[in-house]
């Protein structure tokens, strides 16, 4: 009697299980054959071809699946909700303002189906608005495609150019820079984890709103792209301006051994930017401790690249500043001083090694340009963009 028992409470659980297999197998079915399936899996209907997706396609999906935060709760409205980030070629402005939810996103960003043309990131820091653009929109025109621009702007800044300017949209979420402080490396990490977001992008600028391109796109794009080195001012300097600035909190993480300096204008490859916003040990020491007199823009990426990626590096910057005259600024020029020898004297009065090889053209960019020569710069554009020069 005991054993029949037995048997019959068995069947039964047999047959509930059976009975669940099958209705969710009609559940996961019916899910599929909807328009809501998700890209990974192709949604199926009942004259589906063989799928053609290629196998790699599933790699990717699970490792999305497995780099997300978890799912919340179902329908769980009281919880915060972050903001979707474009991945992969997707160049959409985002909202998301959390930096490290966009620093980690940033930074797992694959390459694996990217844009097979690669392309500059342009990264604009600004307090407002671009008073120079037309002279960047000329270098720009034609070259769709190969270029991504990015612009950090004061919040309180909402003014937007013209929907046909190559600047229409392109400010990132951005918070509040103040010279001299952490806040402006903040936001130079801002712009690469978004420049970041766009997988084609190989190469990143750091410009101001003061810089000017000194050649044409083809031979500033050309120089980057075939480049085996990225370009950070970073040197010894044992003045009271470089040594005298280290601060002996920083020890053991960071030496004086280590100690750098250099301009705040870089350019670094997507291998280079990946390990800066990777850093979770090098800057809370410089945020803590790198304080007026020590300025983090000036020390900061110098000294972690020496530390970490010294042979990557050229030690020098692409973008010409005068501080011939000493002081806490560069010279700013004026509408009086701009004239093609001046630019000239830039673009081809140095010598420096690209790639193994000696050169003279050493700096692609220069600032410190006033609005008011715009026009003078817009007089000398055909000369100084042309395709020959």
């Amino acid at each position: 009697m005991v054993k029949q028992f037995h048997i019959t409470i068995t069947s039964l659980f047999l047959f509930s299980m059976a009975s669940f297999v099958v209705i969710l197998g009609s559940f996961t079915l019916k899910l599929l054959v909807s328009e809501g399936s998700s890209s990974c899996y192709p949604r199926l209907n009942r004259f589906s071809s063989p799928l053609t997706t290629s196998p790699y396609s599933y790699i990717l999906c699970n490792f999305a699946f497995l780099s997300s935060p978890p799912h919340p709760h179902f329908n769980s409205s009281s919880e915060p909700k972050t903001p979707p980030v474009p991945n992969d070629n997707d160049t959409r402005p985002h909202s998301v303002t959390d930096d490290r939810e966009l620093m980690r996103r940033a930074v797992s960003i694959l390459e694996t189906s990217c844009n097979p043309t690669p392309k500059v990131a342009f990264m604009f820091l600004s307090r407002g608005s671009l008073p120079l653009a037309p002279l960047w929109e000329k270098f720009f025109m034609g070259h769709e495609g190969l270029y991504s621009i990015y612009i950090h702007t004061s919040p309180e800044f909402i003014d937007e150019p013209p929907t046909t300017s190559v600047f229409y949209k392109r400010k990132i979420p951005s918070k509040p820079v103040h010279w001299g402080t952490a806040s402006m490396v903040d936001a130079e990490r801002r712009l690469l984890a978004n420049a970041l977001l766009d997988c084609a992008n190989q190469r990143f600028v750091l410009l101001s709103e003061a810089c000017i391109p000194l050649f044409n796109f083809t031979t500033v794009y050309n120089y980057l792209i075939k480049s085996r080195q990225s370009f950070i001012g970073s040197f010894d300097d044992p003045r009271v301006t470089g040594r005298g600035r280290y601060n002996k909190r920083m020890w053991p993480t960071v030496s004086l051994a280590n100690w750098r300096k250099g301009s705040q204008w870089f350019e670094v490859n997507r291998n280079l930017a990946v390990e800066i916003l990777s850093d979770e040990k090098y800057y809370p020491i410089f945020r803590t401790h790198c304080i007026p007199p020590c300025y983090v823009d000036e020390h900061y990426v110098p000294t972690l690249v020496n530390i970490m990626s010294p042979e990557v590096n050229s030690n020098r910057s692409i973008t010409w500043v005068d501080w011939s005259k000493g002081g806490p600024h560069p010279k700013q020029y004026v509408r009086k001083d701009v004239s093609m020898a001046l630019l000239n004297q830039v673009r081809k009065g140095f010598n420096c090694t690209y790639n193994g090889h000696t050169t003279s053209m050493c700096f692609l960019f220069a600032r410190k340009f006033h609005p008011s020569t715009l026009e003078p710069l817009l007089r000398l554009a055909p000369a100084l963009l042309d395709s020959m020069n």
